[in-house]
């Protein structure tokens, strides 16, 4: 997989948890909070400079990310990562099969 497309990849997974996130505890499609963090989310990812390597941020060495949207994308992870796999059942298997082989590897 190229460069560009992980970075891709990385930042529709990341909005659709995002939105997922938002539709049940804000009750809309994406508040102006939960743009704001995806917006967020999306200059980190594009600045990476562990993207060829790296699998997720939470196993990545170096946290990019400031303390408060730190602990908002691990509430937002903690929330919707289970609730994938009845949303966007491929896009979870696929994150799934990535975390087993993150964690084989180490």
């Amino acid at each position: 997989m190229q460069l560009s497309e992980k970075r891709q990849q990385e930042k529709e997974i990341i909005r659709f948890m995002i939105a997922l996130y938002c539709k049940k505890k804000h009750k809309q499609n994406m508040c102006s909070e939960c743009q704001t963090l995806y917006e967020y989310a999306c200059k980190r990812i594009d600045v990476c400079p562990f993207m060829e390597t790296k699998t997720f941020c939470s196993s990545c060495k170096v946290h990019c990310y400031g303390k408060e949207q730190r602990e908002k994308i691990r509430e937002v992870m903690r929330f919707s990562g289970p609730r994938m796999i009845f949303y966007h059942p491929i896009m979870a298997i696929r994150h799934m099969m990535n975390t087993i082989k993150n964690k084989r590897s180490k």
